[in-house]
């Protein structure tokens, strides 16, 4: 400012360097570094000038249509459902209501509102259907031999990555390197290679750095240490305004009632309630997705999302955008299973409003690309796409033999990638996953997990004559090791 500027010590000549210096000294310069690799890491990279902005969604314009019309269809299940049960949107709570929504706000599990009438929006088997259905319309005389020749159930052509790619793009997940997660690591003695690795932990801390921090985790975190390499990877310190600002979120809660809440709290009691390892964060769960449903800064990763935020109308003004608001505020409509994105991390986190910011962070980089249909390499039909050219390149008879019994892996398999596999892994397990999710600043980890295990269950696979038989042997997840798995499957089985 200008007081500074006449102060004798700040000469004009080296004004530049001078302030360079002040940076340094003030830890300024970091959290600019920061902020600069975090919009890096989320923002797709420029497009050619003369691209139109939804090029910035969504280059291909049949992904686009598709998405449209799926928007469309949730919208429609919404807004029958509002019919049905005549009631609306939002309405805003009676002062009495507020009272007690605030009085057993840490404890609103033990509510048991009937919820009997309220279905799921739409379950992942419901968008997995849709994929199935996607065509790009300049390949529908089957002009592509190479494609032809795929016989999973993803039908549109895309550039995926072969084994070879995912070893060069993994390697830090190669056998000749530590991991955390890995028991008998054939180099290194776990313990030496352990104390080694959260000493360097520490210091990948102490000096601030989310580029290195996300390096660092494509090894595994230590788990004392994840909670805060998480936070800064995601470039996340909580600030007196954030504590704030979720403390609005939760005034908005107490004064508004949303259709969508009896939507989160059904989803809440049909999964995490249900769950050995999380039902005890239940009311973790409903404060922080009701406060999400409330967040319109979520509206902001619409730009680089294929999706659109759905609008509703004020009464008697339909199709007047003036009168239009975006529907929930933060333009999501939750799904079945969608409230297991935020179990896992209740684990890390225990103040609220922490959990919240990094849950709000991990959707807008990572989890909204499971739900949404698009060409990106992180999005769900590139990831079934890699599954299962993975599973037909690589274990062949396994593939065709699950394909001719009528049992396409794919159909089982959907599931755990659109969860991101919470809730199928062990919490210990899930958790070294998604360190190499944030490490990797990608989900493809998701698919090669997928057709591994695949590959891990591969014998008695071979042996089921039906889909529910093979869905029994697929049935229980939770005794996986992740690490040995995806090291076996991208390093040690296939060439």
């Amino acid at each position: 400012n200008q007081a500074s500027l006449q102060r004798p010590e700040i000469k004009l000549e080296s004004l530049k360097e001078d302030i360079k210096e002040f940076f340094k000294i003030s830890g300024w310069e970091k959290k600019l570094q920061n902020a600069v690799y975090s919009e890096l890491s989320v923002f797709p990279l420029p497009s050619h000038p003369a691209a139109p902005p939804e090029h910035l969604k969504e280059p291909l314009v049949y992904m686009r249509k598709a998405q449209g019309s799926w928007e469309k269809r949730i919208l429609k299940s919404l807004n029958s459902m509002c019919t049905e049960l005549s009631i609306p949107l939002a309405r805003k709570r009676p002062v009495g209501e507020q009272k007690e929504l605030l009085n057993k706000w840490n404890e609103m599990g033990t509510d048991e509102p009937d919820l009997s009438l309220f279905r799921p929006v739409y379950a992942p088997k419901d968008f997995l259907e849709v994929l199935i259905n996607l065509r790009n319309p300049n390949y529908e005389n089957g002009d592509s031999l190479s494609f032809r020749t795929h016989l999973g159930l993803i039908q549109v052509p895309l550039k995926v990555k072969d084994i070879p790619e995912l070893k060069e793009c993994f390697a830090e997940l190669g056998l000749n390197t530590g991991q955390l997660g890995i028991d008998d690591s054939t180099q290194v003695p776990p313990e030496l290679f352990e104390n080694e690795h959260v000493r360097i932990g520490q210091k990948v801390l102490a000096e601030q750095d989310s580029a290195a921090a996300q390096q660092y985790v494509r090894q595994g975190s230590p788990t004392a240490l994840r909670a805060e390499l998480w936070a800064l990877i995601l470039n996340i310190s909580s600030q007196p305004e954030d504590i704030l600002y979720y403390e609005q979120l939760k005034t908005n809660v107490i004064q508004h009632d949303l259709l969508v809440d009896s939507l989160i709290y059904k989803d809440v009691k049909l999964t995490a309630s249900n769950d050995d390892y999380y039902f005890v964060f239940e009311d973790y769960l409903y404060q922080v997705l009701l406060c999400f449903s409330r967040d319109t800064s979520v509206l902001s990763h619409f730009a680089y999302n294929s999706a659109s935020p759905p609008k509703s109308y004020i009464r008697g003004k339909l199709g007047l955008e003036e009168y239009a608001v975006f529907y929930p505020p933060n333009g999501v409509i939750p799904f079945h299973g969608f409230s297991m994105y935020v179990a896992p991390l209740c684990f890390l986190y225990h103040e609220p409003y922490k959990l919240y910011q990094i849950f709000r962070e991990m959707y807008v980089r990572f989890f909204f690309r499971l739900h949404s249909i698009s060409s990106h390499p992180s999005g769900i039909v590139s990831l079934c796409l890699l599954f299962e050219t993975l599973l037909q390149t690589y274990l062949p008879q396994l593939f065709y033999h699950l394909r001719e019994i009528g049992a396409q892996p794919l159909r089982i398999s959907f599931k755990w990638m659109v969860r991101a596999f919470s809730g199928y892994l062990a919490t210990d397990q899930l958790l070294l996953l998604w360190d190499r999710i944030l490490g990797y600043n990608s989900l493809e980890i998701l698919a090669v997990l997928a057709a591994a295990v695949f590959a891990f269950r591969a014998v008695n696979l071979m042996e089921v004559t039906s889909l529910a038989a093979a869905e029994a042997v697929l049935a229980d997840l939770s005794t996986l090791k992740v690490m040995p798995l995806l090291q076996i499957f991208l390093f040690a089985t296939v060439t």
